[in-house]
C-alpha cells in the first residue's frame, strides 16, 4: 500500500511519454509529407521545360545519335542509343575551348605566334601519308594563334591540332589528359579522350556530353567568330575553307563537322531558328551517321532535325 499513488504517478508518466512520442512521430510524418511534396515542386520546376520523352522519335535521326539544347532550357534533350561513340574532328571543340581558355583572345585580335619546327613538318608528312586532314605547313613558318584555331576548325588540320596541343601544355599527353579533366569537369562521364584530333578511334563520347562542351565553347566570342568564317589564309596553306556547308543557310552559325570510318559522319552545330514565334538557339551534336559522303550526312542529319524541331 505504502508505494500505490507512486506507481499510479509512474503509469501515468509512462502514458504521457507514449502521447509525446505518438505525437513526434505523427509530426515527423507530416514534415517528411511536405518535404518530398516541396522536393518534388522542386524537381519539377527545375526541370527542362520539353522533356525528351515528350519529343515524338520522328525529331531524332534514323541512325546514330543525336541531342541538343535549345534557348531557355537547362537540361540537354537526348535521343535514344546514346553510348560512348567516336566522334572525330568533333574531338576539335575541346581542343580550341582549352587553348582560348589558356590563351584567351577577343574578337579581331591575332594572338601570339607560334613557329613551326621540322618535327611539324615531319608529322604532317606522316599524318598526310594516313590521308589524315592536314593543312600543308613548312619549319619556320609562323601561325598566329588566330590562325592556329582558324586552321584547327575550319578545314579541320590534324597536324595543328598536334601543335597547338604542344604549344599550350608542353606535349600532346600532358594537353590529353586537361581534355579529360574538363571533361570530368563539365560532367561529361562519358566521354574519353586520347588525342586532341579526334582521329583516334579510341577518342569517344556521347552526342550528349559533346553538347555541354559545344555550348561552353560557343560562350567565347573568339571561338563563335572563327567557327562562322567561311574561308581564312595561312601563310603556307593559303586560302582554307570550312567544311560546315551549312554555315549562313537556314540559321546554321557553326561549329564542327567530323568523320572517319569508325565515327561515320558527325556534326556539332549552332542554329538560330524562329520556334513558337520565339527566335530560339539550337545547340546539338549528332554521331554516327552512315553514308558515302560521311560530312554531308552528319550535316543533313542536323539541318532535318533542327527543321522538324522548328514545326513541331
Amino acid at each position: 500500500m505504502t508505494y500505490s499513488k507512486p506507481a499510479r504517478a509512474t503509469t501515468r508518466r509512462i502514458r504521457i511519454r507514449k502521447t509525446r512520442v505518438a505525437g513526434l512521430v505523427v509530426i515527423a510524418a507530416i514534415a517528411l509529407a511536405v518535404g518530398y511534396r516541396l522536393l518534388a515542386s522542386s524537381a519539377s520546376t527545375a526541370a527542362s521545360p520539353m522533356d525528351s520523352e515528350a519529343l515524338p522519335s520522328t525529331v531524332w535521326p534514323a541512325s546514330g545519335q543525336a541531342a541538343f539544347v535549345q534557348t531557355g532550357q537547362s537540361q540537354v534533350q537526348a535521343g535514344p542509343n546514346q553510348h560512348a561513340a567516336p566522334i572525330a574532328s568533333v574531338a576539335k571543340v575541346m581542343t580550341a575551348y582549352l587553348v582560348l581558355r589558356g590563351h584567351p583572345l577577343r574578337v579581331g585580335q591575332n594572338g601570339p605566334a607560334i613557329t613551326l619546327t621540322d618535327a611539324d613538318v615531319a608529322d604532317t608528312a606522316r599524318r598526310a601519308r594516313q590521308e589524315e586532314s592536314v593543312v600543308p605547313v613548312a619549319a619556320g613558318e609562323r601561325l598566329t594563334e588566330l590562325q592556329a584555331l582558324q586552321a584547327l576548325l575550319l578545314p579541320s588540320a590534324n597536324n595543328i591540332a598536334a601543335v597547338l596541343a604542344r604549344w599550350d601544355a608542353g606535349s600532346v599527353d600532358r594537353f590529353v589528359a586537361r581534355m579529360n579533366a574538363t571533361a570530368r569537369s563539365l560532367g561529361m562521364n562519358h566521354t574519353r579522350y586520347t588525342d586532341p584530333s579526334g582521329y583516334d578511334d579510341a577518342t569517344v563520347s556521347t552526342a550528349a556530353d559533346q553538347v555541354r562542351i559545344v555550348d561552353r565553347a560557343m560562350r567565347l566570342p573568339a571561338f563563335a567568330s572563327i567557327v562562322a568564317t567561311p574561308s581564312a589564309t595561312l601563310p603556307v596553306a593559303g586560302t582554307v575553307h570550312n567544311t560546315n556547308t551549312l554555315l549562313g543557310h537556314n540559321g546554321f552559325v557553326g561549329v564542327k563537322t567530323g568523320s572517319t570510318d569508325a565515327a561515320g559522319g558527325c556534326f556539332a552545330f549552332r542554329a538560330i531558328r524562329r520556334i513558337g514565334g520565339k527566335r530560339t538557339t539550337i545547340t546539338g551534336v549528332v554521331l554516327g551517321q552512315p553514308g558515302h559522303d560521311r560530312i554531308a550526312a552528319g550535316l543533313g542529319a542536323a539541318a532535318a532535325m533542327v527543321a522538324r524541331l522548328r514545326t513541331r
